[in-house]
């Protein structure tokens, strides 16, 4: 992509943003915004014009105030999206100008312009198109990593919570890839189905007051190996039941807005539950091996796996107006057209 020297060199460059004034539900607290980046990068920033992005979960629990020791408000949501490195500070490569990346580890996707350290950004490969590259952070690499670190041996037996969500189709999608076939279950939401019932060996509705029967019939007597659960609440114990001995309950999320009750972590000898937070990782490897974190990523891309459906493409500035619409299958690809 190219750029004129006028587009590189401007420090004051009004951009558009959308900016959460205070916590609350995502639909309540954002705004359109016209913000202006005055200050000069420093040695180890760069600039990235934002083509994409999307909402995630995290951004609606981060906006909801959940996070206040490290959420200062007013400030730009959005921990996913594609650009492309626009300007760098003296200390980046020259050459890293006009290089299309996914600036992650941090908030701040939600604007036209996103200043973040060049060390944060992962170059994303050229065959991979923006609308898919879009969405391969926080999804695919959450997918991946649960998968490689709890799914290995003699994993056999697995089941998926909210299995109507775009990561437990791709969670599904790995496990085939790895001859596993696991059993999901789902909250009962009208017109809610899985994406492909072809990698599922039966989805339970927890709306049947005989789903654990059945749950325990589709994963064998002695019961799941892992259970990947991004609801938590109440419905914890009853998983933590259909667990044989040795099983771990992989806790990612919370649909539900309640955390898992004490009695999962105390009250099962020889079951566990593992808390996985992408984040801790993200933040703790080395930088330098966060492009190296991403290439299995990238080649599921490539092979047809872990894509996400686009659900409606939104321009930056409708956002707000967008989110107080009734959700719909899929996620909202959000433009940065001029």
């Amino acid at each position: 992509m190219e750029h004129s020297e006028d587009a590189i060199t401007r420090q004051d460059d009004a951009v558009d943003a959308i900016v959460a004034d205070r916590p609350g539900p995502l639909a309540d607290v954002l705004a359109h915004r016209t913000l202006r980046k005055t200050q000069p990068l420093a040695d180890h920033e760069v600039d990235v014009a934002m083509l994409a992005s999307t909402v995630n979960p995290s951004d609606a629990v981060t906006v909801s105030g959940a996070y206040g020791s490290r959420t200062t408000f007013p400030f730009v949501p959005g921990f996913e999206g594609v650009g492309v490195i626009q300007r760098v500070g003296s200390g980046v490569p020259a050459s890293a100008i006009g290089c299309r990346v996914l600036p992650i580890g941090s908030a701040g996707n939600w604007q036209q312009i996103k200043r973040t350290a060049y060390s944060w950004c992962v170059p994303v490969p050229d065959d991979i198109p923006d609308d898919v590259a879009c969405f391969a952070y926080i999804n695919p690499l959450t997918a991946l990593l649960m998968v490689q670190r709890y799914c290995t041996g003699s994993v056999q037996h697995v089941a998926i919570t909210a299995a109507t969500s775009t990561i437990a189709g791709q969670l599904a999608e790995l496990l085939d890839y790895r001859g596993i076939q696991p059993v999901g279950s789902t909250r009962g939401t009208p017109g809610r189905t899985v994406a492909n019932p072809n990698l599922w060996r039966e989805v339970i509705s927890t709306g049947d007051s005989r789903w654990q029967q059945r749950l325990r019939r589709a994963t064998g007597p002695t019961g799941c190996d892992v259970i990947f659960d991004s609801v938590g609440g109440a419905l914890g114990p009853a998983l933590m039941d259909q667990l044989q001995a040795g099983g771990v309950l992989v806790h990612y999320g919370l649909l539900s807005g309640e955390p898992l009750p004490a009695a999962c972590f105390t009250d099962y000898q020889e079951k566990s539950v593992a808390m996985f937070r992408l984040r801790d990782i993200i933040h703790t490897v080395p930088q330098a091996t966060l492009a190296n974190l991403f290439a299995p990523v990238f080649e599921h891309l490539r092979a047809g796996r872990l894509h996400s459906q686009i659900a409606q493409r939104i321009p930056l500035r409708l956002l707000p107006q967008a989110l107080k619409q009734p959700s719909v299958p899929g996620k909202l690809l959000i433009t940065y057209d001029a």
